[in-house]
């Protein structure tokens, strides 16, 4: 297919009848799905928040009651809206719709708990505040999920939203690898650059930047992401090209891995500057190491459940202790003593160099897909990562936390310069962004850029998410071997 702009032709790519962009993975249409899940997500909230008032009150007449739900569930719903928390383009990433929930579901339940009780038709004692605050959790939990289905069927090509990338051709790595995780949402179907094809990383380039708001048009761009090194008055044209088009202008500052979190965008005379935070708050640091031993203590005490048979086990099935000590590097480059459930045969650290040459690791991190040190109950404990559970000793210990970089060996934080040495900057974590994302898949770069990410990014609500995620790693056994 092709089209003309500004008087030159340039060729679009083709859709299928199901809306898939030609050679690109099939995909419905993404706005009619992505609106159905949103959808979705309200009528949960509606629903969680008439549960709540029926649960709250007494002694009404049945259709005082359903009034009284009806509207308390649409009252919940709007006040999250106000909040942006139905917004499509935010949905299934950052913490827009968290947020929204904890400002518009605090909001609700301060009035429902005054309406109710000023009218004398609430249930006595603690009940009604505690059905209020489990509703607010109940709707943080919805997310979580919707989170979790998103992410998924976005890796499947599915409830994406057409993206145009525009900037000159040596910024465009830079763009396609932001663009790189489809789990955002934006699946990028083509470039406006002042290079051939070929320029793109396999995109097809549909024509100059000047010309970014006619092709977004024309192939059905619901985003354009264009790279600040276009200039100023370049992207002040873009943006009134784009008015009354439908198009959301996304713009690519020269930053590298810097979370949303840390930035903050400050007016400064008639110029927008972006604040960027360079250090995290010290009661954050507090916060995170109260909860890691507070949370990693009743995690551990819970786990004795599957801990204890694994142990036995290992005990009954192979001879050698049942638990595996190895010296780790912690925070600041300290040594510490990590410990596991013992998964390999005890001669396996000395035939680890016999096999050095069959690594299936990332070059750095040695890793075999089938060891042969591994034992049949090993095998079973590291697809479910029951093997790592007693490093939770360790985090009630505070050698290690919840959430943070891999522990990495001595020999390996030998070889560190000084950018990958920035690693020890915080604790290893038990599980982390190296976890969620491949574990054992991941090459030797990728695990650095995300311990990276992590190290220069980390939140209280980052952690969340990501413990939130690694359950269905852990499960899904994905890069465990």
């Amino acid at each position: 297919m092709a089209v003309t702009v500004a008087g030159t032709p340039i060729g679009l790519p083709t859709r299928s009848a199901d809306g898939a962009t030609a050679g690109r993975r099939a995909a419905p249409p993404p706005a009619r799905r992505a609106g159905t899940s949103r959808g979705v997500v309200a009528g949960a909230d509606l629903i969680l928040a008439a549960v709540a008032v029926v649960l709250a009150t007494r002694g009404v007449a049945p259709a005082v009651e359903a009034a009284l739900a009806a509207a308390a569930g649409g009252a919940l719903v709007a006040l999250v809206a106000a909040h942006h928390g139905y917004a499509r383009r935010a949905a299934g990433h950052g913490a827009g719709d968290y947020r929204a929930v904890v400002r518009g579901g605090t909001a609700w339940a301060a009035a429902v708990l005054a309406l109710v009780v000023a009218t004398g038709a609430g249930t006595p004692g603690p009940t009604l505040p505690a059905a209020l605050a489990a509703t607010v959790g109940g709707l943080l939990a919805v997310r979580v999920v919707d989170r979790a289905v998103l992410r998924r069927r976005r890796r499947q090509g599915r409830l994406t939203r057409p993206a145009l990338v525009v900037g000159p051709p040596e910024h465009l790595p830079d763009l396609l690898a932001a663009l790189g995780s489809a789990e955002d949402g934006l699946d990028a179907i083509g470039a406006c650059t002042t290079a051939g094809p070929g320029a793109a990383g396999g995109l097809p380039v549909l024509g100059p930047p000047d010309a970014a708001a006619a092709v977004a048009g024309a192939v059905g761009a619901e985003a354009v992401v264009a790279s600040a090194a276009l200039g100023a008055d370049q992207l002040r044209r873009l943006s009134w090209a784009l008015a009354g088009r439908g198009v959301e202008l996304l713009v690519a500052p020269h930053l590298l891995e810097v979370g949303a979190a840390r930035v903050e965008v400050r007016p400064v005379g008639a110029t927008a500057l972006l604040a960027v935070r360079v250090d995290v708050p010290r009661a954050h640091h507090l916060v995170k190491a109260a909860a890691d031993r507070v949370v990693g203590a009743l995690l551990l005490a819970a786990s004795a459940v599957v801990l204890v048979p694994a142990a036995l086990a290992v005990r009954l099935t192979s001879p050698g202790p049942v638990f595996y000590r190895q010296t780790r590097i912690g925070l600041g480059g300290r040594p510490f003593t990590m410990y596991k459930l013992r998964s390999m045969t005890t001669d396996a650290d000395r035939r680890r160099a016999e096999l050095a040459e069959r690594s299936d690791g990332n070059g750095t991190l040695f890793k075999m897909r089938q060891d042969p040190r591994v034992t049949p109950v090993g095998r079973v404990l590291r697809r479910y990562s029951i093997d790592e559970l007693p490093q939770l000793l360790n985090v009630v210990r505070g050698e290690m936390s919840l959430v943070g970089p891999r522990p990495p060996l001595p020999a390996e934080t030998a070889t560190y310069d000084d950018v990958v040495r920035r690693r020890l900057l915080v604790k290893p974590g038990l599980t982390g962004l190296w976890q969620v994302s491949g574990r054992s898949d991941l090459d030797w770069e990728q695990s650095v850029r995300l311990d990276l990410r992590y190290v220069d990014n980390w939140s209280v609500p980052m952690d969340l998410a990501i413990l939130g995620r690694t359950a269905g790693a852990v499960l899904g056994a994905r890069g465990a071997y």
